[in-house]
């Protein structure tokens, strides 16, 4: 049975998905997308015997940033918002999925406690940012790719998010994952969870910060520069990449085994595009079951 819960934690009030009675899996969807990106998932890893959570991250569907704490995006900002959940649901040990932001999410959570996760799999291979110091700029083929990104720095951007949101999400549907004919009903779903008040100051803090144009909160400055320092991620980790992402490039990860010291494998998806569960939900749960003896053993 899919159920909606919600719980409590530090700077949040989350809504979550809790799916199955078994091993915790944590499922963390990206940009622009929501929690129902897992929903072809779900059934089979219930079968299988695992539990899933699946929470709507910071800015969207019913989560909400809770008063006195501030409406950022900021990686240490979603990276802290998992490991406060594991705390608030007394998870000591877990999986990990997510691709894009909860990708991110997933690789801080595995590179500072890596005794609480079990496997990660990892959509765009490692995404932990230097926030710190000075940008690097990338190849024009991907510097053109993130144009949302410059687009959301400015006056205009900021305007133009909070009128068109659901215009924009569509337009980034389309452009990141070129062959994937998503249905409308899927994305009108999905496009309800960037009605949360919290969805346009979290969204342009998380590229104005990551591009030097915002500050950061100070409660999570320290966690900022541990980050910078782009720490190794030593869980068993498999790496999934769409082939055909247009925005995170498949060749980016090319190299990304230099990030992880334990097991570590690399899959490109043949036709599949940015939103990996949603295109390709069979690799998804093969990466999960793959995991899935090592995970029994170290959790009994």
């Amino acid at each position: 049975m899919t159920e909606l819960r919600r719980i409590q934690t530090a700077a949040l009030d989350v809504a979550y998905y809790d799916v199955g009675d078994g091993l915790p899996i944590v499922l963390l969807h990206g940009y622009p997308d929501d929690a129902h990106a897992y929903a072809q998932i779900w059934p089979a890893l219930a079968r299988a015997g695992y539990r899933t959570i699946t929470p709507y991250l910071r800015g969207h569907g019913p989560t909400r940033v809770r008063d006195g704490h501030a409406r950022v995006g900021q990686q240490a900002a979603i990276g802290q918002d998992l490991l406060d959940l594991l705390d608030a649901l007394e998870l000591k040990r877990v999986g990990l999925v997510g691709y894009d932001w909860g990708g991110r999410a997933a690789c801080i959570a595995a590179s500072q406690q890596p005794e609480r996760v079990a496997f990660l799999v990892a959509g765009q291979g490692y995404l932990i940012q230097d926030t710190i110091n000075e940008p690097v700029p990338a190849d024009p083929e991907t510097e053109r790719a993130y144009w949302y990104q410059w687009y959301f720095c400015t006056a205009r951007g900021a305007a133009g998010l909070a009128k068109n949101r659901a215009a924009i999400g569509r337009a980034l549907w389309r452009e990141w994952s070129p062959g994937w004919a998503f249905d409308e009903a899927s994305f009108t779903e999905c496009a309800a969870s960037f009605d949360n008040q919290d969805y346009v100051e979290v969204v342009l803090h998380s590229y104005r910060h990551r591009n030097r144009q915002a500050a950061g909160d100070p409660r999570y400055q320290g966690l900022e520069r541990i980050l910078s320092k782009r720490p190794k991620i030593s869980v068993p980790t498999i790496v999934l990449h769409g082939a055909d992402d247009r925005v995170s490039f498949a060749r980016i990860t090319e190299n990304h085994a230099r990030f992880f010291t334990g097991s570590y494998q690399r899959r490109v998806l043949p036709g599949v595009g940015h939103f990996i569960p949603r295109e390709a939900p069979h690799a998804v749960i093969a990466a999960v079951l793959e995991h899935e003896n090592r995970f029994r053993g170290k959790t009994r």
